[in-house]
């Protein structure tokens, strides 16, 4: 599996790292779901985040639930190894009128923290709101609004497609943001 960026395109070697050759936080957020999960790393500088990598992992179509959950899990396995997150971000259920779109989802999201606990990284969970807030400074922000902030927040000419790896970027920035901000409200220690 490789990390993909816009288009589907491939990384250049250039700029694709292993955590061994990396001196800062690799922040891995993901949107969940069962036929697309949304995936954004994010490389946490000193000077900024930067994008390490994003795309989506999607099985086939025609799978049954069970099946599509054993392409995923398999899938966000290899991710894992490959990007070697110190922190994922997941996107927290919520409320849904669609009783089995949320239960969908949460199936999803359950594959997601299984393997994201069992490979060791920290376990965050935002709902989208707030990573809409964090990022566009309105939780009620649409995709697009998201995608653009994306763009601007990592120094990209556009937006990572498609818009379920936006959304997971704009996860994986908003843990960036909000520790960030944290950070300068702790006071330094005493020596």
């Amino acid at each position: 599996m490789h990390l993909r960026t816009h288009e589907e395109e491939p990384i250049a070697a250039t700029t694709a790292r292993t955590r061994p050759d990396c001196p800062w936080p690799i922040v891995l957020g993901i949107d969940p779901g069962t036929r697309v999960v949304g995936y954004g790393a994010v490389v946490a500088r000193e000077r900024g985040p930067r994008l390490f990598g994003a795309g989506v992992l999607k099985p086939k179509a025609g799978l049954d639930v069970p099946s599509r959950l054993g392409v995923i899990l398999r899938e966000f396995e290899e991710l894992l190894l490959e990007v070697r997150p110190d922190v994922v971000v997941v996107e927290q259920a919520f409320a849904s009128r669609n009783l089995q779109s949320a239960l969908r989802i949460g199936e999803g999201r359950g594959v997601i923290l299984a393997a994201a606990a069992r490979f060791g990284a920290m376990i965050v969970q935002f709902p989208p709101a707030v990573a809409k807030k964090a990022l566009v400074g309105n939780g009620g922000a649409d995709k697009t609004q998201v995608a653009a902030m994306v763009a601007a927040t990592l120094g990209l000419a556009e937006a990572p497609k498609p818009l379920d790896a936006t959304d997971a970027l704009a996860l994986a920035l908003a843990h960036v943001l909000r520790a960030k901000q944290a950070a300068r409200l702790v006071p330094a220690r005493r020596r």
